[in-house]
Formats: structure tokens, sequence, C-alpha cells
């Protein structure tokens, strides 16, 4: 049986001397960047000449009394009046609102010179294009789910013939179109869905390193200006992080079970084996940004990534997730007398394991000022092994994060048929080896 994963925190308080607190708060103010950390920065748009008719979405059923909303954006085929075979693409993991044009941007963007973008190719092969988002891409995965059934009954009621649907999403998006699918057919409605496809979604959980979520927490407590703006670790503790994380803190102080301490992460886990984990109907398709050979990242687990230092007010150390082992320590943070050090016990080195990365170190060190090696700003953020849905416990995780995949029965994923890109890339990007083999599948 795995042990389990988990933090143990030693604190420590103490004034320190040298600056009075008040200057010293100040000065540490100064030095924090005042945003939501581990959000993704908006994409950056120019004026598409197809203008997308757009639906304006609501879900019909409340989730812990949360009604969720959003909206659709509607691209006709080449050459076509109305709906006839439409594809419906969730958007993913973020705070805040869906920036729906920036979604098309970033699926479309040319990924091999002289070749259309993924979804220009999926038009011009006579498949309507449904790009969906959500008005809070932070809040419940359930919640979320709702906006996406709405959105598959309104091209049913649309679609002209009877071509069956096409449903999926990236990153979080794809499970928030797993679970409708899901629920869809738990609940007896016909969502007329042949095909479901993920893009590098974390099917059995994601990872962000335990210590930065600390830091979040941590430095959030000191005030950086606006009282009425999101704070650090707003992404961090919403609850489609609580869901989505397989590892997650809920503050810097916590110690204990890594993997179980979201009540709101074994509540999902439990609907969707409810539901049977997955929609039975529809043929089901992922693809995973990280590599299927088990090769990683070169990420020394338990290496020092940055060491930051604001003299007599503040430090923070960040090291790479030591793999497994008795109280490994992850780093510490100190601001104004206050100090956090964190170990972990029986957590795997997943920073470099194979997988989609974010620059999470990145993001920390920039919000902080810090110095950081540029190979060190990227780790893993959706493990190969999550992204193609290998049949193993989403909350002890007895699965090997560096599983050489590609060697393995194709009755040990949960999906039918799965594609690995050939060398670890950005979370959610779009290769030519992705969307060639996605493009050929979903045109049939």
């Amino acid at each position: 049986m795995a042990q389990e994963a988990r933090i143990d925190v030693e604190l420590t308080a103490k004034q320190d001397e040298g600056k009075p607190p008040a200057e010293a708060s100040a000065t540490l103010a100064g030095a924090l960047e005042p945003s939501v950390w581990f959000a993704s920065p908006a994409r950056a748009t120019r004026t598409e000449d197809r203008k997308p008719r757009i639906w304006e979405l609501r879900s019909a059923r409340p989730y812990r009394r949360e009604v969720a909303t959003g909206s659709a954006a509607v691209y006709l085929a080449n050459g076509r009046k109305s709906l006839e075979r439409p594809f419906i693409f969730a958007d993913g993991f973020n705070y805040g609102p869906s920036d729906l044009p920036g979604l098309w941007e970033h699926f479309n963007a040319p990924y091999k010179k002289g070749k259309p973008g993924f979804l220009d190719q999926l038009l011009a092969a006579g498949i309507d294009v449904v790009l969906v988002g959500f008005e809070q891409r932070h809040t419940y995965i359930q919640a979320n789910a709702g906006v996406v059934i709405s959105a598959i009954q309104q091209a049913i009621i649309e679609k002209q013939g009877d071509t069956p649907l096409i449903v999926g999403g990236v990153s979080m998006g794809g499970m928030i179109t797993r679970y409708a699918l899901a629920e869809m057919e738990h609940q007896g409605m016909d969502h007329q869905t042949e095909t479901y496809i993920s893009w590098d979604t974390p099917h059995n959980g994601a990872w962000i390193p335990l210590v930065l979520q600390q830091m979040a927490y941590f430095f959030e407590s000191f005030p950086t200006g606006n009282p009425d703006a999101p704070k650090q670790a707003d992404l961090i503790r919403s609850p489609a992080a609580q869901q989505l994380l397989w590892a997650w803190v809920e503050n810097a102080k916590y110690s204990g079970p890594v993997a179980t301490t979201s009540e709101l992460r074994k509540q999902f886990l439990a609907e969707l084996e409810q539901y049977g984990q997955f929609p039975v109907r529809p043929r089901k398709l992922g693809v995973a940004n990280g590599t299927g050979t088990g090769t990683g990242r070169d990420l020394p687990p338990g290496e020092t990534v940055f060491d930051w230092r604001l003299p007599l007010v503040a430090a923070a150390t960040a090291r790479f997730q030591p793999n497994a082992g008795e109280r490994q320590p992850i780093g510490e943070m100190k601001a104004l007398g206050q100090v956090r050090r964190g170990n972990t016990s029986h957590v795997p080195a997943l920073d470099g394991a194979p997988g989609g990365s974010l620059a999470s170190f990145g993001m920390i060190a920039d919000a902080l000022r810090a110095e950081i090696p540029q190979e060190y700003r990227s780790g893993c953020f959706v493990p190969a092994v999550s992204a193609v849905a290998l049949d193993f416990d989403p909350v002890t995780w007895n699965v090997n994060p560096y599983e050489d995949i590609e060697s393995l029965p194709a009755e040990k994923s949960m999906l039918d048929e799965f594609k690995c890109d050939t060398k670890n890339t950005e979370h959610s990007q779009v290769t030519e080896t992705l969307a060639d083999w996605a493009v050929e599948r979903i045109v049939g």
C-alpha cells in the first residue's frame, strides 16, 4: 500500500531587530508584485476576420447554490450558413472570465510554415467550431459543467441533420466536458455526442509545487495596496484549484495529508465514480503535451530553484520537489518575524516529470523579483500519466510519473486512444504532432 503523501510545516515567529515594523511593512509591500499568482496572462489577440455568432449560456441547474454562466463563440465551417457538424471545445483553468478571442488565437496559431492553424483546418474540413467559455473559470467544475450542458443542448437545437457532436476541452475544460457528458448520461439526457477529446487534461490531477502554494498564502497576508484587489492565493484557494490539483494545501501553516486536504476534490472524485468516471457512448480521445517515453526534464529533485532576500525584511527559498522520502525540505519563507519551513514525505518528484509545463517557479520568482535560472522557470503541470488517463488511483497516485507510457498495453488507459508529444512542451501548446493527430481523428 502506498504511504500517505503529506507536508509538515515548522512555524516560528519572533520580532526582527532592525527596521521598525511600519517601515519594514512598506518595504515588503513595495517588493511584492500585486497579482493573482499562477494565473496565466491574457493572450494577445488580433482582429479576427471571421466574426463568430455568440451564444449566451446559463446552467439550467445550480451547483452548491451557484448557477454558472458563460458564452460560446460559434464559427461555421467554410461556406456554411447553418450549424451542421459542431465541435464543442471548452476553455480551461485560469482566474476570472474566459477570453474566447484569445482561445481562438491560441488554438489557431500556425504551428507549421505554410499550413493553416488547427481550427482553420477543421473549418475547411466541414467541422463547425464552438468555443465555450466561462464567466468564472476558477469556480466549481460541476457548476461550469452546467454551462457546457447548455451549449450541447443549444447545438442540438440548432444543428441541421443528424450528424453527432464532437465535445471536448483543453486543460480543465476536458474535465468539465467529461463531467458534463457523464452527468447527462447518468440523468438519461441524450447528448448526441460521438467523440470526446481532451487536450492535456489532468484526468487524475495536476501539480503546482507545494512550496509555491505556501508562498502564495504566506505573502498575501502582507498588504500591497488596494484591499479590494484579488489576492495572490485567490486562484490556488479557488474551488477549481482544489478539485484539479492532486496535492493541495489550504494555508501556509497547514501540516497533514496533501491528496485528501480538500473536501471539494474528494466530493468531485466521488461524483465522477458515481457517474462511471467517463461517459460511455462517445469514443474517448486525448492528447498530452508530455512525452510518452518516460523522459522528463532535467530539474534535480531537492535542488534550490531561487533564494530571494530582502535584507532585514523578508526572504524566500524554493526547492524542486524532492523524490519521496521522509520530511524532505522544500523551502522556507520569512517576513517581519514570521517563518515557515516546509517538509514533505512520500511526494514524488513531479517538477521534472514528463508532462505539459507551466512556468510556475518563474511566475513566483518574477512576483518576488527574485533571480532564477532560465532553465528552472518551468516544471511539470499536467503529468503525462494524468493527461492520458492511465487507470490509477487519483488519491494515492500509485503510479510511476516517469512511466514509459508507449510501452503499456492500450487497456491501461481509460481513453480509447491517445497521443503524447515528441518532447515535453508547454501546457496546452498546439504542436504539429498533436494537431495533426487530432485533426485526423476529428475529421474522420
